[in-house]
């Protein structure tokens, strides 16, 4: 529930390891809607006959509106596009709603549960870029005909490939966009064994020539696709040729800076500039509404965090496992089930419900949260639990399917 200043209310899909009694498993978990943030799913038109159905994820305030909108574009993970999953970027999401904006997130045309077909011009990158910015001038244009929607406030800013496609959408008119944010911007093909970074100077430079809107560019200095030479080279052409963009080349951010905006300590990096940018676009920055923080589980005594021995029910393989838990970056949670079955996930959204979710479907058991971030919340085990171990250890563990690998990552991995 969304409220004016006494209370809006917090969700990437990050690292995620799942291990059973047997091998290394992962599955990828669909979040539930957050109720906090009025979020919901709509179905917007795309494509020129407008037949495609773009899955949209939506947050705003309560209320009748109008709001100013700010709309986020998505990246691309390796592999077919129709299997990735429904981005949200929560954190930047909750952010922007705290200070009384609509967000949208569309996921074009072929992406997760979109409809309509990804269309691939393999390294030419100009053309990549393009063909995703008429998606999101479907957004945009869809946006501006709700009635809950300022038409005359909107900011795009986009992610990796989103990245890519909003400096390619700020090349036609567009009524209503005072701004355009690129975050790690950009497309990475090793597929067609061709020069993609230059493709990608090419393409920024000729996006710069025929650019119409202010932007500002965000790159990390460990970003492990796009780093600082690479960043450098396509802001200087968007700019020779005539582009408004200012560059901030930020240190480095945890393991990669790729998916900075996709963690939760990613508002500590990006705000300060984006808060300047905006206000030189006209475009609000105050905090109008709070968000009520998720229900946190207690810390418990029941052993110190680098006790290995002292997780239940492991075998030595899930002790490995713990082990390299420890080592993960926060967020993270740690969750174990009375079969031995296991998961760690790190960063992203909602680690504890995506551990506890991958630990019961490979388990096949329910499983319990040991450890969250830096503190053990686990509780003494109930006899029943310990009676289910007994039976577990001389019971066979079930079959892996086939086609499970170890890891699945999101914007923060380095296929966008």
């Amino acid at each position: 529930m969304i409220k004016r200043i006494p209370s809006v209310r917090n969700f990437t899909l990050g690292l995620i390891v799942s291990l059973t009694l047997l091998p290394s498993l992962a599955v990828e978990q669909e979040l539930q809607l957050d109720y906090r943030l009025n979020e919901r799913i709509v179905l917007i038109p795309a494509g020129k006959t407008g037949k495609a159905m773009m899955e949209t994820t939506v947050f705003r305030p309560n209320g009748p509106g109008p709001y100013p909108l700010l709309i986020i574009n998505h990246g691309k993970d390796a592999g077919d596009p129709g299997r990735q999953t429904r981005d949200r970027f929560i954190y930047m999401a909750t952010a922007f709603v705290k200070r009384g904006y609509v967000v949208m997130v569309p996921m074009r045309q072929g992406f997760a549960n979109s409809t309509g077909r990804y269309t691939d011009f393999g390294c030419d990158m100009t053309a990549n870029g393009y063909a995703q910015a008429n998606d999101v001038r479907d957004a945009v244009n869809f946006a501006r005909t709700l009635d809950w929607i300022d038409a005359d406030r909107i900011v795009v800013a986009g992610q990796s490939y989103g990245g890519l496609a909003t400096m390619a959408l700020g090349t036609g008119d567009l009524p209503g966009v005072r701004g355009l944010i690129n975050f790690a911007g950009g497309l990475r093909d090793d597929a067609n064994l061709c020069d993609w970074r230059a493709e990608l100077v090419r393409a920024f430079g000729t996006y710069g020539a025929a650019n119409k809107l202010p932007s500002l560019w965000m790159y990390g200095a460990n970003d492990s696709l796009f780093g600082p030479e690479l960043a450098t080279r396509m802001h200087a052409a968007f700019v020779r040729t005539g582009g408004q963009a200012r560059l901030v080349e930020y240190g480095k951010f945890k393991r990669d800076a790729h998916g900075m905006i996709a963690s939760r300590d990613g508002e500590k990096v990006w705000w300060r500039d984006t808060e300047r940018f905006l206000k030189q676009i006209g475009m609000p920055t105050e905090e109008l509404y709070t968000v009520t923080a998720q229900p946190q589980m207690p810390k418990s005594d029941f052993a110190r965090l680098d006790d290995v021995d002292a997780v239940p029910f492991l075998t030595e393989n899930g002790r490995k496992g713990y082990r390299e838990y420890l080592a993960r970056m926060t967020p993270r949670a740690f969750a174990v089930a009375p079969n031995g079955a296991w998961c760690w996930a790190e960063e992203g959204e909602d680690p504890d419900a995506r551990a506890l979710a991958t630990c019961e479907k490979k388990g096949g058991q329910p499983c319990k949260l040991y450890s969250i971030d830096d503190n053990i919340v686990w509780r003494d085990v109930p006899a029943s639990l310990e009676r289910a171990a007994t039976i577990a250890a001389v019971t066979p563990a079930p079959m892996a399917p086939a086609r499970s690998t170890g890891a699945i990552g999101s914007t923060a991995a380095v296929s966008d």
